[in-house]
């Protein structure tokens, strides 16, 4: 399930990002606890902490990246994770096309399908 444009929001606020949002999505440290949204720019890869209570209030920025960086390969044996930055995170098996996607964008751009509507 896609997250709602208020949790976009508030992302982008707690960030003060102007431009587009990529992609985002939610994780958890490996094993469940803390609760983690990843938020993908043009330019960076921002990981914020919403804590252990609560999967839609951002609390602190865990850390930024450039957009150069790769979050997977996922590892999809039992429960879907990746290790990003020293950290095992694990995400719902929903999420584990955006970071393919996230990934592709960046370091695969020709295994991306074409636009079929380049014009609009």
């Amino acid at each position: 399930m896609p997250l709602s444009r208020p949790l976009r929001e508030r992302c982008r606020e707690f960030l003060g990002i102007d431009g587009e949002i990529r992609y985002i999505f939610p994780a958890l440290t490996y094993g469940g606890g803390v609760g983690f949204i990843f938020v993908i720019t043009d330019d960076q890869i921002s990981v914020i902490s919403t804590g252990a209570m609560s999967r839609s209030t951002p609390k602190s920025v865990w850390g930024s990246y450039p957009r150069g960086t790769r979050i997977g390969p996922v590892e999809t044996n039992v429960t879907p994770y990746f290790e990003f930055a020293g950290a095992d995170f694990e995400l719902e098996d929903e999420y584990v096309a955006v970071v393919n996607a996230a990934d592709a964008e960046i370091f695969a751009r020709d295994s991306l399908p074409r636009d079929p509507l380049p014009d609009l």
